[in-house]
């Protein structure tokens, strides 16, 4: 078993993985929860693949578990959604003391995470992510929220779970393209984080070898997260880092309205961002090359036509990183060496076709 013990403030949660997990996960929530009502909140991919299992060992324990199952993916994470979830859990007599599961990848997560955050001002809360996206960034660091529209994330909370329990195993039933977007996130976070975790990212070139080195990739990825965020919960500082890539990713992902995943998009983000960079002379020369050729190894996307077109600089100008007139960058001189840019939202254009 791996783990990393995630120690803030005002909590401590540990994130366990481990192949077979799913198999005690009734055991290991009794370990954080006294018998309650359990709101299992999952999708309909996720469900018919891991509810029985996981609501079995659960009641084994004495929990009393309710099922509500959402439509897959990112429509979701609505306000009618998270109302009518609300509504059944009210209906079932939930109260304070009852708690929240989240099964699926990150737009569970997040759903249900808003969900616990806000129910009767906060109830308990526990992750499983089944996703390598989700495993490896978003069931970490306590960010929740649901969408507005188009505006991804406009709505939520910081709100941490109580544990987060992994299975590197949910990956065999996961397509070898959404193990791929996973992996965008773990590379991006190996160029922030060291020279030592990016050589491990030259070793891998293939999806077979994603999924053969799972857990140490979640390891390392969730460890150098966890990092930051005990530095930095509530993203007043160094927490922006891990925004990597995701300034053109998000402008990208929007435009393209579903055909790109986010772990694409993040791929395409962090190439073209440190193009910019290396043309300005601020980072390493040959950086990119090197980036773009370990997303080419496993099939991510490093290029798309949305990309410096009227549209995508006004998601730009529209992004939430937007701050008082200055958009700040992320970047990395090397790896290992990751920095923030600020430049007025103004001279965005100029500053991405390298004009002084």
């Amino acid at each position: 078993m791996a783990k990393v013990d995630v120690n803030l403030t005002d909590k401590n949660y540990t994130v366990l993985i481990e192949n077979g997990l799913l198999a005690r996960i009734g055991e290991l929530v009794a370990a954080h929860w006294q018998p309650r009502q359990i709101a299992l909140i999952t999708d309909t991919n996720v469900g018919p693949l891991y509810s029985a299992k996981v609501i079995s060992k659960l009641s084994e324990q004495n929990f009393q578990v309710h099922e509500y199952v959402v439509p897959a993916g990112e429509s979701s994470k609505s306000w009618e959604v998270a109302s009518e979830l609300a509504s059944k859990m009210a209906a079932d007599h939930f109260t304070r003391t009852d708690a929240v599961i989240a099964l699926g990848g990150g737009v569970m997560g997040d759903l249900a995470g808003f969900l616990a955050s806000t129910y009767m001002r906060g109830i308990d809360f526990i992750q499983i992510p089944t996703s390598l996206l989700a495993q490896v960034d978003s069931s970490v660091g306590g960010k929740t929220a649901i969408d507005l529209g188009e505006a991804k994330n406009i709505i939520g909370t910081f709100y941490q779970p109580d544990a987060v329990f992994i299975d590197p195993e949910t990956l065999d039933t996961l397509s070898d393209r959404y193990v791929a977007e996973g992996y965008g996130e773990i590379v991006k976070t190996a160029a922030l984080d060291s020279v030592d975790f990016w050589n491990l990212i030259e070793t891998i070139d293939s999806i077979a070898d994603i999924r053969g080195h799972a857990t140490e990739l979640s390891q390392r990825s969730i460890g150098y997260k966890a990092k930051i965020v005990m530095e930095d919960e509530k993203e007043a500082g160094n927490r922006a880092l891990l925004n990597f890539g995701h300034t053109m990713g998000h402008a990208i992902e929007l435009l393209a309205h579903g055909d790109l995943a986010h772990g694409e998009a993040v791929s395409i983000g962090m190439t073209h961002i440190m193009q910019v960079f290396e043309e300005h002379g601020i980072a390493d020369a040959g950086i990119t090359a090197t980036i773009k050729e370990r997303f080419a190894a496993v099939g991510l996307p490093t290029d798309s036509d949305l990309l410096f077109t009227d549209a995508f600089y006004e998601k730009i100008l529209n992004d939430k990183k937007n701050r008082n007139g200055t958009l700040n960058l992320v970047y990395v001189k090397t790896f290992g060496e990751p920095a923030i840019y600020g430049i007025p939202s103004t001279s965005v254009k100029d500053f991405f076709n390298n004009k002084d």
